[in-house]
């Protein structure tokens, strides 16, 4: 069954009364068949939880974007009926229509065989809500996953944080103080190295970010709308791997949040490989160890990977922690 014949958006509408009265507006209510566990669904998107395009609430999030339309401030607050979805700016539309996507409405884990892992089958039950989710965005996935290669999350955080405030636009609507949408393909291809370098990103990536900016239109047409996620999320590998400095682990990272691939694998990154040694096995393991472990769920291996982070199953940490580096003294 399709997975949107499960779920109903009401109609979206604009209000009146809305705040910032002439902005466009839009809002809807999702309420699916389904449980939802929002703040897990949307945990990938958050980089860092308070940024300047995702802050979590107590119940929702708010999250900027640069849809195909314009700016657009969305706003996903859950209750016992489902969830509020409010959404301002010339993308608001568009970013509406796209909620039940965005919270994992294609996503359909009927078929998912976790028995021979008592740890995954417990995890499963005790997140029955969890879906991976589209935001169907692939250019504004891939520059934090590019500033993410080959250095902590902190310095890639921080350096996306600096680069999206100095070059973004102000959300639209009522959006929390200091949030942002970031900038389109064209203003971070003129960004000078120079403010790469301050920002602490090496000319490596920044390079890899720019040449990825000039075919952002063509990166945006593999998301379909329509046919398998599993080839969509393929092709849209397949043409980001084609571009230097893009490998398989950042083809991994954009198309899990960007196309919600069920089958995406971030192969060469720093802890994934140990951490599912641990969760399976009770050792670490390599990259290629990890791959010979998800090969029972191969075409859902991003599902089991998903049920493996939230058990809070790691490697002990006993070396030292990865050395910081800043590119802006070279």
């Amino acid at each position: 069954m399709d997975a949107l014949a499960e779920t109903r958006i009401a109609p979206s509408e604009t209000a009146d009364n809305a705040p910032h009265s002439g902005m466009p507006f839009r809002r809807a209510r999702y309420a699916p068949h389904h449980p939802l566990q929002l703040h897990k669904i949307l945990s990938p998107l958050s980089r860092g939880g308070d940024g300047p395009c995702f802050r979590r609430t107590a119940t929702g999030a708010w999250i900027t974007m640069r849809t195909p339309a314009g700016p657009a401030t969305l706003n996903l607050e859950q209750d016992a009926d489902g969830v509020a979805a409010a959404a301002w700016g010339p993308g608001a539309e568009w970013a509406i229509d796209g909620v039940p996507e965005l919270l994992g409405a294609r996503d359909d884990w009927s078929d998912i065989d976790l028995s021979r892992s008592p740890l995954l089958t417990e995890v499963r039950r005790r997140n029955p809500g969890l879906r991976l989710g589209r935001n169907r965005l692939v250019f504004e996935m891939l520059v934090p996953s590019i500033l993410e290669q080959k250095v902590t999350v902190v310095e890639a955080w921080a350096a996306w944080r600096l680069l999206v405030r100095r070059h973004g636009t102000r959300a639209p609507g009522p959006a929390p103080e200091g949030m942002v949408v970031a900038p389109d393909a064209d203003t971070w291809r003129l960004i000078p190295s120079w403010e790469w370098h301050t920002a602490g990103v090496g000319p490596q990536r920044s390079e890899s970010a720019v040449r990825a900016s000039r075919v952002a239109a063509a990166l945006e047409r593999t998301v379909t709308g329509a046919g398998d996620i599993l080839d969509e999320a393929a092709e849209a590998s397949a043409r980001l791997r084609s571009l230097p400095g893009i490998g398989v682990w950042t083809a991994a990272e954009v198309t899990s949040r960007a196309h919600g691939n069920p089958d995406a694998v971030s192969v060469g990154d720093y802890h994934l490989a140990s951490t599912v040694g641990m969760a399976l096995t009770g050792s670490p393991v390599d990259d290629d160890g990890m791959l010979d472990l998800l090969s029972p769920w191969a075409g859902q291996r991003q599902r089991v990977l998903r049920l493996i982070l939230l058990s809070g199953i790691a490697k002990p940490r006993r070396g030292p922690r990865i050395t910081i580096q800043d590119h802006r003294r070279h």
